[in-house]
């Protein structure tokens, strides 16, 4: 009986492509793996995540270095002096410590003040990043989820309309035997017998290749079968309309506010230069215990200085550096300012073009599975009109074709649909957890003894 190929995954049976040796399996067959499972897998190991989050920390750390030159300034400093001393005839020697203490606090810094929220805006941009980067590694997960289905999906039909070919090859075969059966159709089916095994390896090497894009994602290698699409699933399109769409696009996408922010921090780093003009104030508190008394001379007791100082410092001229690195800024701030145009204009062409997709997809599963009841039918009476010599081998021949391609493509149009729906999500910025769960609501555990009515025939089955 034909047993469909995730079926061979499930059993932990498939073996390596191109007639390898299946190596010894050190892993237990594992229950099924669903979306919401390899999601949550991957937003812990992905790579990318975690060096978008490292890069969070490391601006984090700048910011706070920028925020720490505003608070109190404390510094304290001790020293020990040997003295000679001559006076006339006399030579003294002696020794003095001294010690002080100095507080400072800015009053006005517009440098420091400026440096700050530079530094607070690339922090919030590269916290942007890392959202964009977790619904991206999102939206890969779930691509590559639904790559490995059809792989798999592309196996269990080029194996199913092979062995229908095969069928339809032996009762030509039988009666060409008997001079009932023109060469030219036998050869045909023939043909397309040897092309259908072909496509059998190619999808056997796309199965693994799927599996190896969602290996790398979770970082560990994936054996177990997966869930599939429920047959009883009914989709429905996300609400809204285009242009809600594009504003929450506009308004949430992270990438775009990321490069929003990093227009502020331009902004701010050019002022920051332009400070380099500007008055500083601060105030300052010094106190000195000493056992010097002026100039090195030893005082009969400790003295003790306390003092308090406003201290105002007006730049002149600071030979043109300056000018030249507000200059330059300028350059970077123009930069970041078509780079926000770039992905703003990004951001809405595929923002409405996943929507276009989405409603499409839609329409597309109705579509396709009218399109496979018709192509069933058509196949039914090809193949009937040829058992009464009314049909030729080549017209059953393109039935079956026909009506493998439009499981294939039923089953194409529910994927795209999905994947269009999350892409839709994922350039809106209104994607949540919630979204892959419903998605995942839709899988299920394909039964052993099931034959789903986008996979094989009941009679097919049974033939097998």
């Amino acid at each position: 009986m034909f047993k469909p190929a995730r079926l061979l995954l499930a059993l932990g049976l498939a073996l390596p492509l191109l007639g390898q040796a299946a190596p010894v399996a050190t892993h237990e067959p594992a229950a099924y793996l669903d979306l919401w499972q390899l999601y949550q897998k991957t937003m812990e190991s992905d790579p990318r995540i975690g060096g978008a989050d490292a890069q969070v920390k490391a601006s984090q750390g700048q910011q706070d270095g920028a925020f720490g030159q505003m608070l109190p300034q404390l510094s304290g400093g001790a020293s020990t002096s040997r003295i000679k001393r001559t006076e006339g005839p006399q030579t003294l020697f002696y020794d003095g410590q001294t010690y002080n203490l100095s507080l400072t606090q800015a009053i006005y810094n517009p440098a420091a003040w400026r440096g700050f929220k530079k530094y607070s805006e690339l922090t919030k941009q590269y916290r942007s990043l890392a959202e964009d980067t977790r619904i991206q590694s999102a939206a890969d997960v779930v691509q590559r989820y639904f790559a490995a289905l059809a792989a798999e999906d592309e196996l269990e039909l080029a194996t199913a309309e092979r062995q229908a070919t095969q069928r339809n090859l032996d009762s030509v075969t039988a009666l060409f035997d008997r001079q009932l059966a023109t060469i030219t159709d036998k050869l045909q089916l023939s043909a397309r017998v040897d092309s259908l095994k072909t496509a059998e390896i190619e999808a056997k090497n796309q199965i693994q290749v799927t599996r190896e894009a969602l290996a790398e994602l979770v970082g560990r290698d994936i054996y177990q079968p997966f869930k599939r699409i429920d047959d009883r699933t009914l989709f429905t399109a996300l609400p809204g309309t285009e242009t809600d769409w594009v504003q929450s696009a506009i308004n949430h996408n992270p990438a775009l506010q990321a490069k929003q922010e990093a227009l502020n921090s331009a902004e701010y780093a050019v002022s920051e230069a332009k400070a380099g003009h500007l008055p500083t104030l601060s105030l300052q508190f010094g106190a000195q215990r000493s056992d010097f008394a002026y100039e090195n001379v030893i005082a009969a007791d400790v003295v003790d200085t306390y003092s308090a100082s406003l201290n105002l410092q007006i730049p002149i001229y600071s030979g043109g550096s300056v000018s030249a690195r507000t200059r330059s800024l300028y350059g970077s701030q123009e930069s970041a300012e078509e780079d926000y145009e770039a992905v703003r204009r990004q951001v809405v062409k595929e923002t409405k073009t996943a929507y276009l997709k989405s409603f499409a997809s839609l329409s597309k599963i109705e579509s396709s599975r009218n399109a496979l009841n018709s192509a069933v039918k058509a196949r039914e009476a090809s193949e009937k009109s040829f058992s009464f010599g009314a049909a030729t081998a080549v017209d059953v021949l393109n039935a079956v074709r026909q009506e493998y391609s439009a499981r294939r493509d039923y089953l194409r149009a529910q994927y795209d649909f999905i994947t269009n729906q999350l892409v839709l999500l994922r350039w809106s910025g209104d994607f949540k957890d919630a979204d892959i769960q419903r998605i995942n609501a839709w899988l299920t555990v394909p039964k052993p003894d099931e034959t789903r009515k986008t996979g094989l025939k009941p009679e097919d089955a049974e033939r097998g």
